[in-house]
């Protein structure tokens, strides 16, 4: 049954303008927007069902598919669209000044200290950058690092952390740790202690060398969620090793505190789950990295600000000197503010436990209807995500069928899902091949259903 809504007097001459416009060759995306957004209101006194429905239409996802492929990309949502459609044409009319949109020099203070609480950070200590790559790399690139120093990270790292960590041991000498993390197979054996012991471990053998403990919280392979806290309090702080977490999956998806976590530096993305524009991201640095001076005493300067315009400005403070680049892009990254916002709004610990409620479902769904199918993301709360890595075929090896199936089930049904592969261990000659599904904010219950049916017809089909 097709849904039909009364159109307001208001909102039909305003159809019957812009249809006007429209026809006489003028896009209508360039129209200034008839009102600033007012921001989501999320209403918890309503009906469960209902107030998740008005989350789900606050998004324009493309209504012939079903996209569960957010560990890629997030969708913004509408209000968060209009005044960044808004805040463009600002900047575009009155370069000079944007019309003061942004508040005073460097037109970010505000934006911080709106995101700030979100987060459990203070306002200084949150830098907008262009996304995790930008935040790793500025954090990696920028400690002072010498020949014979050793980090620690695992061998489930995104090419984020790989890449800069191979010219640190390139160009300085410095020998970086891969650890192997233990992966689930279906019975969810593993613990959060054998993390903590890995790391612990690692730690004790190369004591007085190991300079930095760097690691997903969640990983991008499999979905596995680390003990980013426990790693931070039980082997980091008590060695004095700094730590670094790339955080892509986990802001917008998890309720973070970064100071009850306790970590150094956590780099994160805006265009995923926080379903913020492109290009930025969240860059958390505690306490302006002065814990850093503490562990890393023998070092006259532990950090170099070298992704800035003001790297040499060291009255301007460690905020400041990460966050100036010179002209930003001030529209993302206020458009990046006001999805923080609609999540506080929303709360971010109910989106955690909804997000994480229906990856629980998904991988419950898909036990039962794949019961041979190997699942490689734990369905253990603490080690949990919203992201579930699966093959459901014999061979875990074939990259070439798995990805005819995630294009079939594209194409045939419109589920959007990706593959994904990841070695079991560093020392397999083989990559190991998943699908990955991302379950988020605006999905539901007959979301999974959809895709498990669909997953199943498209299997038949294939065999």
């Amino acid at each position: 049954m097709i849904e039909t809504k009364k159109i307001s007097p208001a909102r039909r001459h305003f159809l019957k303008v812009t249809t006007g416009i429209a026809a006489a060759g003028i896009t209508a995306s360039l129209l200034p927007t008839q009102a600033s957004a007012k921001g989501f209101k999320f209403e918890p006194n309503h009906h469960h069902k209902k107030r998740w429905k008005k989350v789900q239409k606050e998004f324009v996802l493309d209504k012939k598919t079903t996209y569960m492929n957010i560990g890629t990309t997030g969708s913004m949502p509408k209000s968060v669209l209009e005044n960044y459609q808004e805040n463009n044409l600002s900047v575009a009319k009155n370069p000079w000044d944007m019309q003061n949109k942004f508040g005073a020099w460097p037109y970010v203070t505000e934006m911080t200290t709106s995101i700030a609480p979100g987060f459990g950070a203070n306002a200084n200590e949150i830098i907008l950058s262009r996304n995790t790559t930008d935040g790793m790399c500025s954090i990696l690139n920028g400690l002072h690092f010498e020949a014979g120093d050793v980090i620690l990270t695992t061998h489930h790292e995104h090419v984020a952390a790989h890449s800069p960590l191979h010219v640190l041991a390139a160009r300085y000498g410095v020998e970086v740790i891969y650890l192997d993390i233990p992966v689930d197979t279906g019975d969810n054996s593993i613990t959060e202690q054998q993390f903590v012991d890995l790391f612990a471990l690692a730690a004790n053998q190369y004591a007085g060398r190991v300079r930095l403990i760097t690691f997903s919280h969640i990983t991008y392979k499999t979905g596995t969620r680390l003990p980013a806290k426990r790693i931070c309090q039980e082997v980091a702080i008590p060695n004095q090793i700094p730590t670094l977490i790339d955080g892509a999956h986990s802001i917008g998806m998890l309720d973070l505190d970064f100071h009850d976590i306790d970590c150094d530096f956590y780099a994160g993305s805006g265009h995923k789950w926080q379903c913020g524009p492109g290009a930025t991201g969240i860059l958390f640095v505690r306490d302006g990295a002065t814990r850093l001076d503490q562990y890393w005493s023998d070092c006259e300067n532990p950090l170099w600000f070298i992704n800035s315009s003001l790297g040499h400005a060291d009255y301007l403070g460690t905020q400041l000197q990460l966050q100036y680049i010179g002209n930003d892009n001030y529209p993302a990254k206020q458009a990046l503010t006001d999805a923080c916002k609609m999540w506080d709004e929303i709360g971010r610990d109910t989106i955690e436990t909804r997000v994480l409620s229906l990856s629980k479902y998904c991988k419950q769904q898909l036990k039962t209807a794949f019961p041979s199918a190997a699942i490689y993301s734990p369905d253990i709360d603490q080690l949990a995500s919203a992201i579930t890595s699966f093959n459901p075929f014999e061979d875990v090896n074939d990259l070439v069928t798995l990805t005819e199936f995630r294009d079939r089930l594209r194409e045939q049904t419109g589920f959007i899902i990706r593959t994904t592969d990841f070695k079991i261990q560093q020392s397999d000659t083989v990559d190991t091949h998943a699908l990955r599904i991302s379950t988020h904010l605006f999905h539901d219950h007959n979301d999974v259903d959809g895709l498990i049916n669909a997953m199943q017809h498209v299997l038949y089909s294939m065999s």
